[in-house]
């Protein structure tokens, strides 16, 4: 007789189905489990025999084989201890066999028999569910497994009571879904003086989920505005939770089943390393680029960063994902983010002109900035230089607006922006921002007339600009027309969005120029 019990193995994100087999034969007395799982699974027979001892049984004296099917499939961590224990009992008489159908199982089980939590209980839950089974996990685990929806849940804290539950002398209540907690405190666009341009940048880039790049000395207020961002997006939505709480879920993040719908803001330090920033490792852990998914990654000191950490940003920048390759799998985690950066103009930090300039400029200014790649800076739709904040500026009041006032603008843009996607691609789900735009369908939402279409074209011809850049001028100038309201992206709209493009070998206008340059060039259009 084959004693079975479903569980689950992760790939990524995914949890995929694996069939726990049991069969006991004569022999010589021996536990082994194969199915090419990892020291952590195969060291399982050793906390299930202890786990066994506390409850008083005894493995009986024959030959045990654990079978981990499909056995070609990769099988990592401590989760398996428990679907291992209830098959063994399963195939010793100890619970009815049949009581284990219709559930899967994940859960570690402790020298005494208790059962630890464990990571990845959303993903397990999900999966069950599309599988058609309830879900059997640690009683830690049961907020967490309770978001995944309509699905069945048993958390046990120990053995004893599973085995009570099946044998009908406990019952188990299903648990609840843990809170949905508020987010960590964003502060306000009002504490930042000054620097209205970079506001301007930083609201534009909300609106459309642009990628923003802040450069200019130390102490004008980069970092400020970045964690500002957060404060100016909206809530995720139900299925921006889902996606982002279960990579947070594979990561161990979510503490006692709470969930947030506060959009993420990851901000690694620049000694991050490539598997750091997008994932990978011993286990292929997800990294700060999938950590952040669907909301903000933020990279101070960008040219600090190695080399190889920033370019192996570019493909997940543009296509939205992350594919971690192993010799016996290729695991995929989702890394929809939008990046902010923020850089000095030099090593020294005082680059460019004014008081306290580096001594060494261009020269010093152009070997720092240099460090980042030409073709990641290409995906950055908006590169803004920020002057020195000065006295005067100090000398001010508050700004009469805050986040609140910005925020409400963002969220009128891309209420027009999901609107108008969902009504060109059904496909989209109403969910389509400007920076995700491509192909016929940016072509039809940023259609040019013939003076924005000249201008357009004696930029890039002017300043180097390439097909990548000339895509995102077009997304940033549909944004910027979103936010004054207007249907058509005019000529004053390619105009600003140049300005935020750095054109090839020359260094971006100064952001407070940013307005009086777009107003201007405006005034000309036809």
């Amino acid at each position: 007789m084959v004693a079975r019990v479903v569980t689950v193995a992760f790939e990524g994100v995914e949890a995929r189905r694996v069939d726990v087999e049991v069969q006991m034969t004569s022999g010589q007395p021996f536990f082994i489990i194969v199915g090419l799982g990892d020291k952590a699974v195969g060291e399982s027979r050793e906390r299930v025999r202890a786990a066994f001892a506390g409850l008083g049984l005894a493995l009986p004296a024959r030959r045990i084989v654990v079978n981990l099917a499909p056995a070609d499939l990769p099988k990592e961590g401590s989760h398996y201890d428990l679907p291992i224990a209830l098959a063994v009992m399963a195939a010793m008489g100890v619970v009815p066999p049949d009581s284990l159908n219709g559930w899967a199982v994940v859960g570690e089980l402790g020298l005494d028999g208790q059962i630890a939590p464990i990571t990845g209980a959303l993903p397990a839950a999900v999966a069950a569910n599309t599988m058609g089974l309830g879900l059997i996990c640690p009683e830690a685990s049961g907020p967490e497994a309770a978001w995944a929806g309509d699905v069945a849940i048993l958390a046990p804290r120990s053995l004893i009571a599973l085995i009570n539950h099946f044998r009908g002398t406990q019952v188990l209540g299903a648990p609840q879904p843990g809170p949905m907690l508020d987010g960590p405190g964003v502060p306000d666009l009002k504490d930042v003086k000054g620097q209205e341009g970079a506001k301007r940048a930083l609201e534009i880039a909300a609106a459309g989920g642009h990628n923003l790049c802040f450069v200019g000395p130390p102490g004008s207020g980069k970092s400020m505005l970045a964690q500002r961002l957060p404060g100016l997006l909206p809530l995720l939505s139900p299925a921006e939770l889902l996606e982002t709480s279960m990579v947070h879920s594979v990561a161990g993040l979510i503490a006692k089943g709470g969930l947030t719908r506060a959009r993420p803001f990851r901000a690694p330090h620049h000694s991050a390393s490539m598997a750091a920033l997008t994932g990978g490792g011993i286990k292929a852990k997800p990294g700060e680029v999938s950590l952040a998914h669907n909301g903000v990654l933020f990279l101070d000191e960008l040219p600090e960063f190695s080399v190889q950490a920033l370019d192996s940003l570019r493909q997940p920048l543009e296509t939205g994902e992350v594919m971690v390759a192993r010799a016996n799998a290729h695991i995929r985690y989702p890394a929809k983010v939008q990046l902010v950066a923020a850089m000095n103009p030099c090593r020294c930090g005082v680059g460019g002109l004014g008081r306290g300039a580096c001594g060494r400029a261009p020269k010093c200014q152009k070997d720092y900035q240099g460090r980042v790649s030409g073709p990641l800076m290409d995906r950055i739709d908006l590169q803004i230089e920020m002057p020195p904040v000065t006295a005067a500026d100090l000398a001010l009041p508050p700004p009469s607006e805050g986040s609140a006032e910005a925020a409400a603008r963002v969220a009128r843009a891309r209420d027009i922006q999901a609107s108008r996607a969902a009504s060109l691609d059904p496909d989209t789900s109403g969910r389509g921002l400007n920076a995700q735009a491509q192909g016929g369908l940016l072509e039809k939402i940023a259609a040019l007339d013939e003076p924005s279409r000249a201008l357009l074209t004696r930029a890039a011809e002017a300043g180097g600009l390439t097909a990548r850049g000339w895509t995102r001028t077009l997304r940033l100038a549909r944004t910027i027309a979103d936010l004054d309201g207007s249907d058509l992206v005019r000529r004053i709209h390619v105009a600003e969005a140049l300005i935020y493009r750095r054109s090839s070998g020359e260094a971006a206008p100064p952001a407070h120029q940013a307005l009086d340059v777009a107003a201007a060039k405006g005034q000309g259009r036809a």
